[in-house]
């Protein structure tokens, strides 16, 4: 956490450290293993196995296994970031090995980790001053930063109910159906009500109007979505700022806003500008982004960024001495690496402004290439927005004409190309829709667009030949095991879209 008042770019694959047979054996030593579990299958070590084996057997063992899993760049359905350049695979690499936590120990990172917080929360128009420091921290991704940020609005919340003499027990947050699964955790873990605003056909994000309505005094805040995860579209917070203030000041509350910008807060800030939706607006009092998104660093870093002092309760704010000096703590976890924060820091510095906003616009123009060439097709309805978070959404205009449906469509491009593209429902209030989406993340190049219209196109004529008696392998996996879907089995009755 910042607790200073508490207290063109060219990607490549991670670059690893030499592989073990070249480096020298660190736990055991050499040429002391039993043969037998050279030979052993890895289906059979459901156990710790008893005996050790050779360094270099247990890691081609390891890399074997892990070939069946997807290419990262090709997995379409992430908002996730799988590529960097190799400087910062370097600095990842030689931070690894530093436990954030230890801030004394490693005063450097802590440095680095608080310029984070300074360069995003003015990225977010956050009002601090030349040599002010701002309120916020980094966490393991935007999960854990909702989290945080629920907890301070429900912290605050309770302290004013208590001050006024009233209850304060039975506090809930307004959002849209549309949230990502991590809301609903958020309210089961900490014993909130979510009230949730349905979508509609045509209209797949929170209605400010219908959101409003269900404000009460009991609200702890309204949560908006910069980037939905099922269409990239961005939520009207500046129309939802509005009609709130009025019903505020109509009713004598003070309900806030926070903004979930886990994908849209380092796209909005260089391809729409102008657009109002952070700090700018009074009621917004904090703010998550992750970084492993289009913050453009490997998965495992988010940022929550709050408005002011105020708006983090300090007896949320742990103080501990144990690890060489005193100093504060506010996570919901203890250790944590520390390279994706040095990660972070390079591509701020690295990219700057200009860069980060030539980044977004060739994901906008690759993302503009593969809905324009799917248009071409005649076969898809696009359900995505071109000013959002650069994806592309998409459903079959008429399913009987190809003899498939979308779950179909995504089988068989992975299973024939190797492209990761989920398909999944729309949440509650359109759930009879189905939908395919395709991320144009920094490493989704105009070649890969192009490729992939193609191999679309090529899925749709198999199917026609095929015909609509053709059962969908994703049927048979859904049956048979839960937990290699890409969407959320039936019984969740929101289906909440866990890729990404």
């Amino acid at each position: 956490m910042n607790f200073s008042v508490l207290r063109s770019a060219t990607y490549s694959t991670v670059i690893l450290p030499k592989p073990a047979s070249q480096s020298s054996d660190f736990f055991l030593p050499s040429n002391n293993y039993p043969s037998g579990h050279a030979r052993a299958s890895l289906s059979r070590f459901n156990e710790m196995p008893q005996k050790s084996m050779a360094k270099k057997r247990a890691y081609e063992k390891i890399k074997e296994e892990l070939k069946v899993d997807a290419k990262p760049k090709m997995n379409l359905a992430s908002f996730v970031t799988t590529s960097m350049e190799e400087e910062c695979n370097t600095l990842m690499i030689e931070s690894m090995n530093k436990n954030y936590v230890n801030m004394d120990e490693y005063p450097a990172t802590t440095h680095l980790h608080n310029r984070c917080v300074n360069m995003i929360a003015r990225l977010f128009n956050a009002e601090i001053g030349e040599n002010e420091n701002a309120i916020g921290t980094g966490t393991v991704g935007s999960s854990e930063a909702i989290m945080l940020a629920g907890l301070a609005f429900k912290k605050n919340w309770q302290n004013k109910r208590k001050a006024q003499g009233k209850p304060y027990h039975r506090p809930n947050i307004v959002t849209g159906a549309n949230v990502q699964v991590c809301w609903e955790k958020f309210a089961m873990y900490f014993d909130v009500e979510l009230r949730k605003v349905e979508v509609r056909e045509g209209y797949y994000v929170m209605d400010p109007n219908k959101a409003v309505e269900m404000v009460d005094e009991n609200t702890i805040c309204v949560a908006a979505i910069l980037g939905s995860t099922y269409n990239g579209e961005f939520e009207d917070v500046k129309l939802l700022n509005h009609l709130l203030l009025k019903q505020n000041n109509k009713n004598g509350w003070d309900t806030p806003i926070h903004v979930d910008a886990a994908s849209g807060g380092f796209v909005a800030p260089f391809l729409y500008p102008e657009l109002e939706w952070d700090f700018r607006l009074p009621l917004v009092k904090s703010i998550n982004v992750s970084g492993h998104k289009y913050g453009l660093v490997y998965a495992g870093i988010g940022w929550v960024i709050w408005r002011t002092k105020q708006d983090l309760p300090q007896e949320l704010i742990f103080h501990i001495n144990y690890l060489g000096a005193e100093q504060p703590t506010f996570t919901l976890n203890f250790s944590k690496g520390s390279s994706q924060i040095v990660a972070q820091y390079y591509q701020l510095i690295r990219l700057g402004r200009e860069g980060y906003q030539r980044v977004m616009e060739k994901c906008k123009e690759n993302a503009m290439v593969l809905k324009q060439g799917l248009e071409k097709t005649g076969c898809f309805n696009i359900l995505s927005k071109d000013n959002g978070v650069p994806m592309v959404a998409f459903s079959l205009k008429d399913r009987s004409r190809h003899g498939g449906d979308e779950f179909k469509i995504s089988e068989m491009l992975r299973h024939r190309n190797g492209w990761v593209v989920p398909a999944y429902p729309m949440p509650s209030g359109a759930e009879h829709i189905t939908v395919l989406r395709v991320v144009a993340r920094a490493e989704f190049s105009r070649e890969m667009a192009e490729k992939l219209v193609l191999d679309i196109k090529n899925v749709l004529h198999e199917l026609g030949k095929i015909g609509p008696n053709y059962t969908s392998k994703v049927t048979k996996i859904k049956e048979e095991n839960a937990q290699r879907k890409i969407i959320v089995p039936k019984s969740n009755k929101d289906h909440k879209v866990l890729a990404g």
